[in-house]
């Protein structure tokens, strides 16, 4: 059990680690030749030029201006500075409102910090009795302050009562004053937003299967009937998975042979030599280039024949596509009306924006998606549990008695005060935080296993199964497994009567635990962030063996998006805390305002300066988090009404019944009010929009933008005549076979502004008139 001083020793070292962490961004960021790699946005927006290229040779690698370095701390300032229009305008609005999250951690704890500590604290410390010393459970000082030391049934409860209303009423007046802001903000952003291909597109899916006719053919006539007004265009989607491995293999030896090209013209003496076994380590000695160059050229072969099969394999052709509709309110009428009357077959959704697609599960068969989450979701049960198993031992061994009974030798020293303080204070946050690092990458995984088409809707999914996972284990399994470890001497003492007592003591004892964690992971692992330690090593590695000319060098710069799989769970790990230990122990909001605080400023910088999203979803994530919100407060709720169960507290508890009540319903009125600005897209302000850009480009081609929008990234390459050749297949879709389908005669004309979309349609015209 950690104590005041082991929580001192703690915060002092994760705060010497945060501003050593700051203080190497300072120099590090002003130096010429780190340039690219701390503001690699502007590089990519065209607003910034290299300080490496001008200027005496030793100003191109370090900067001589000193007076620069009494100004280290201006990013925070600089950070703050950009209004939020302009930084939707710059950075998007999903970067926008994932800010905002941030914000709302402010808005939140901020005032209810004040109020716990105004009211709670002294109501907890004040207490005559020493209720913690009558118990007989390990407790620390910093336990004095919770409601662990309120005596049974005293009348005292009735203020933590009384404040868990108060925080449940403020915590949903700002959610939703936000909700209605941000729904606001996505709508606006919509009306103001540039065409994009995805505005006009649906995601056709389930297509059913047809002897006559093939899946392109089957998509055309369908909207042709359905949709004859708005119908546009369509590009059917293609297996393409095992060519897309191909040239992505093809890519990886182009870069190696372009290592060894230069390595060979930095030392025109000596010709660069390989191995071909596993990892260069054995098999015959080669010439780097010439293996790479006929490497190469199979390849370029194999990718050759593998397109071809594509492109002529019916089997090939997945049944699905991507439609095209000449206005947003086609589009919108679309993807979200029923179109047939099977509800299983022609599925219509809107379709992600074209650098939003995850090409590779576009070629999973939708009759296979329920099976594949089934087989997701029972391994990810597994999974949560399964890592209990390992999370627990791990800290067990993170603490003195743990360390002492592993390695009994290391005693004298482990008892030494600053070593055992240090144990407990720093070392099981720093464990766990190590042993969270691979989870987001199988999470990913899982995602993608299930079959999602868009990396946004991948990235979401990844999120919710973090966010769980954390509340299983790093928040329930944390209170439970470490206090019944922790207790288990006293429960084994006591009379069986006096055990729910102690568990109701216990539970907020854990807060030591949290304190410990939120210093690590929120306070050293934000400033950690700023620093892109790995992103800084990679580009210098690789500007040394690999860069040749400025294309390269800009090539080299990964500045990498906000990661919201990963950023987000964390963020609703610090809400789910901070709203249940409000009333509990109130002693761990300060440092969860730290955390938000640090973070609000370091992700503004990363955003500005460095982060290039891969996507634009108009914030359609914020209802989740809103919802794992309100599931952190009804969360708090609950198990502060078994806290009190235990406190003889019986008649104060049945007050608390109507919180979580009260929030589901409040939950449901934000659901139906503001969600559906969320998923779909509004009629009028389709309409309105489309009215708009014919008055304003009434000339415009829409089916010349719209053509190309959605073929696969393996063919929109044009390396030689051959690519162009397939390329131009894609554009104008397979050659659709005559037919003499009964269907075809109610097919309608083309529309004389679109031209025709089908070089089959002259023989709908002679069909009409034959007698």
């Amino acid at each position: 059990m950690a104590t005041l001083q082991d929580i001192a020793l703690a915060a002092a070292i994760n705060i010497l680690s945060a501003c050593i962490f700051f203080l190497a961004f300072a120099v590090l960021r002003i130096q010429p030749f780190n340039d690219r790699v701390y503001f690699p946005k502007w590089y990519l927006k065209g607003l910034r030029s290299s300080p490496t290229r001008s200027g005496a040779f030793v100003q191109r690698f370090v900067n001589l201006d000193f007076r620069s370095y009494l100004r280290f701390l201006n990013w925070m300032p600089d950070a703050l500075k950009m209004p939020e229009p302009e930084l939707i305008e710059h950075a998007g609005l999903d970067s926008a409102v994932y800010l905002r999250i941030y914000l709302i951690g402010l808005k939140l704890f901020v005032p209810i910090t004040f109020l716990a500590w105004a009211i709670l604290v002294p109501v907890n410390w004040t207490n005559a009795s020493n209720t913690l010393a009558q118990s007989k459970a390990t407790y620390s000082d910093i336990d004095k302050l919770s409601i662990s030391n309120t005596p049974l049934g005293s009348e005292r409860f009735w203020s933590h009562i009384v404040m868990a209303y108060a925080f449940t009423f403020w915590t949903c007046y700002l959610l939703q004053k936000e909700y209605e802001i941000i729904a606001s903000m996505r709508l606006q952003f919509l009306a103001s937003e540039k065409r994009r291909p995805d505005q006009f597109t649906v995601l056709v899916r389930n297509v059913p299967p047809d002897a006559d006719e093939s899946v392109s053919e089957l998509v055309e006539h369908f909207f042709l009937v359905n949709h004859s007004d708005n119908y546009l265009t369509h590009q059917v989607v293609y297996d393409a998975n095992k060519l897309a491995k191909l040239v992505k293999k093809k890519e990886k030896m182009q870069n190696w042979l372009d290592y060894y090209q230069i390595k060979y013209s930095r030392n025109e003496s000596s010709r660069p030599f390989l191995k071909t076994g596993f990892l260069g380590l054995w098999g015959n000695r080669v010439d780097a280039m010439d293996f790479y160059t006929s490497e190469i050229e199979k390849l370029c072969k194999e990718i050759s024949v593998e397109r071809e099969r594509v492109a002529n394999d019916p089997k090939s052709i997945m049944p699905a596509a991507f439609v095209s509709f000449k206005t947003r309110w086609g589009a919108a009428v679309c993807a979200q009306t029923q179109q047939s009357r099977n509800p299983t077959l022609w599925l219509t959704e809107w379709a992600p924006e074209p650098r939003d697609v995850y090409w590779h599960n576009l070629a999973i068969p939708f009759v296979s998606l329920t099976v594949r989450r089934l087989i997701i979701a029972v391994a990810f049960f597994f999974l949560t549990f399964f890592y209990m198993i390992p999370i627990a031992f791990v800290q067990s061994l993170a603490s003195i008695e743990g360390i002492e009974k592993a390695v009994p030798f290391l005693r004298p020293i482990i008892e030494k005060k600053f070593i055992k303080s240090l144990i407990q204070g720093f070392l099981p946050g720093i464990v766990l935080k190590i042993f969270l690092i691979v989870l987001p990458t199988i999470l990913m995984l899982m995602s993608k296993f299930e079959g999602f088409i868009s990396i946004s809707s991948l990235e979401r999914r990844s999120a919710s199964r973090y966010y769980l996972f954390n509340f299983v284990n790093v928040f329930l399994g944390s209170i439970i497994t470490g206090s019944a470890l922790e207790q288990l001497n006293t429960f084994m003492k006591q009379s069986p009567n006096q055990i729910p007592r102690t568990i109701g003591v216990a539970i907020p004892m854990k807060a030591t635990f949290f304190i410990s964690y939120i210093m690590v992971d929120g306070w050293a692992g934000i400033a950690a962030e700023i620093l892109m330690l790995k992103p800084l090593i990679i580009f210098h590695l690789k500007n040394f063996f690999l860069v040749k000319t400025e294309k390269d060098r800009e090539e080299a710069m990964d500045p990498g998006s906000i990661g919201f799989n990963t950023g987000e769970p964390r963020i609703q790990l610090y809400f789910l805390l901070g709203l249940v230990y409000a009333v509990v122990t109130p002693v761990l909001l300060p440092f969860i305002i730290v955390f938000f605080c640090l973070a609000y400023v370091v992700f503004r910088h990363q955003i500005i300066n460095v982060y290039n999203q891969e996507y634009e979803s108009g914030a359609a994530f914020w209802p989740d988090v809103h919802g794992r919100i309100i599931g952190a407060l009804i969360i708090s709720q609950l198990l502060l009404m078994g806290l009190l169960s235990t406190k003889q507290a019986a008649q104060s508890t049945p007050f608390l019944i109507a919180l979580p009540i009260l929030t589901i319903s409040f939950h449901y009125y934000c659901k139906g009010r503001f969600e559906p600005a969320f998923i779909r897209y509004p009629l009028q302000e389709a309409k309105m929009k489309d009215t708009l850009e014919r008055a304003r480009e009434p000339h415009l081609n829409l089916k010349g933008y719209l053509q190309t929008a959605y073929i696969h990234p393996v063919f929109k390459s044009a390396e030689d005549d051959e690519e162009e050749e397939i390329h131009g297949k894609w554009e104008h879709d397979a050659e659709l076979v005559p037919t003499k389908r009964q269907s075809r005669r109610n097919t309608p004309l083309p529309s004389k502004f679109s031209g025709s979309s089908s070089p089959s349609l002259p023989e709908v015209v002679e069909e009409r008139g034959q007698p």
